[in-house]
């Protein structure tokens, strides 16, 4: 039985070749440049693969997204859509995540960037802030990234809420379904965006949600590029409207040299480090899913790109 292996990066392509291999003996594993009989492949596991790559296998069962997003093989308009996919989701990418979301809102909340102004100026201004119950953060999305990023915000004291299609949220969360948008903005002080990435999702973070919004919030955006209208946030920074941003994802990466948001005072940058997957730890959790499969169950994290997500 072959599996299939397609990433972007040559080098990658290589090290992941040879992990799989030691992790899935019983399997070939074979960049799938390199595999002359189609009819053997039986999974394949990728990230961005090329349009039309993963249709010419006409025995697969299953497709593995070398991370938590399938967006990259939705985007394939060849893609069969009856084969399922199963996205890679473990404990190192949850923890980052939460951690990242954790920091900047702690960040945010405190105010540290006037905080490393004053010591700039060296300037001895006590800055109070409210407490944690008093600060309203909103999660714009609650797949497993942006639920236990958001419990982890709910235990440090803040008031959380999240937004989702259905509405249904952790205890302690309130929850916004779909037709409540516009009410969940009006809430947040601070806006986590962990939504997937689906037609209905692309660009949300536009000048109509900033306007919804409290005049002088923030966002974070750890989930896609293509959640933000860059120029729409770039003049909700300048109205005041949006006070600022902290950004992991961009439509661009490595993001332009050029780009006004490098040395945008009100703009905090990170290249796209929110929730990196350890290849070793990943490699594991792809392995025990291909063994689901293979004892003919059903990983936890399987799912359809006609669900998007």
């Amino acid at each position: 039985m072959t599996i299939a292996l397609s990433l972007p990066n040559p080098e990658k392509l290589i090290w992941w070749t040879d992990h799989l291999r030691k992790l899935l003996p019983e399997h070939q594993i074979l960049p799938a440049a390199n595999i002359t009989r189609l009819e053997d492949v039986i999974y394949a596991v990728v990230w961005q693969p090329p349009a039309g790559l993963l249709a010419r296998f006409a025995n697969l069962k299953a497709t593995i997204s070398i991370g938590a997003g399938i967006d990259h093989i939705a985007a394939d308009p060849h893609y069969p859509t009856d084969i399922p996919v199963v996205k890679t989701i473990g404990p190192d990418m949850t923890q980052r995540m939460c951690e990242y979301i954790a920091l900047h809102v702690l960040r945010l909340h405190r105010q540290l960037s006037d905080l490393q102004a004053a010591q700039r100026r060296k300037d001895w201004h006590q800055i109070v802030t409210p407490t944690a119950p008093n600060r309203k953060i909103g999660f714009l999305g609650l797949g497993h990234l942006g639920r236990q990023a958001a419990q982890t915000v709910k235990a440090l004291g803040f008031d959380v809420a999240g937004w989702s299609r259905s509405g249904a949220a952790p205890d302690g969360i309130e929850g916004f379904d779909a037709a409540q948008l516009d009410t969940f903005l009006a809430r947040n002080d601070i806006l986590v965006c962990l939504l997937p990435l689906t037609p209905d999702t692309s660009g949300i973070l536009r000048a109509k949600t900033f306007e919804k919004m409290p005049k002088g919030a923030s966002i974070i955006n750890a989930a896609r590029g293509a959640h933000l209208i860059e120029d729409d946030l770039l003049a909700a920074l300048k109205s005041g409207q949006i006070a600022s941003a902290t950004l992991d994802v961009f439509n661009t990466e490595p993001l332009p040299e050029s780009h006004p948001f490098w040395t945008h005072p009100d703009v905090l940058i990170t290249p796209h480090i929110a929730s990196l997957i350890d290849p070793i730890s990943g490699g594991e959790v792809i392995a025990a899913n291909i063994r689901c499969l293979d004892a003919g169950d059903t990983p936890i994290a399987l799912t359809h790109v006609g669900q998007g997500y």
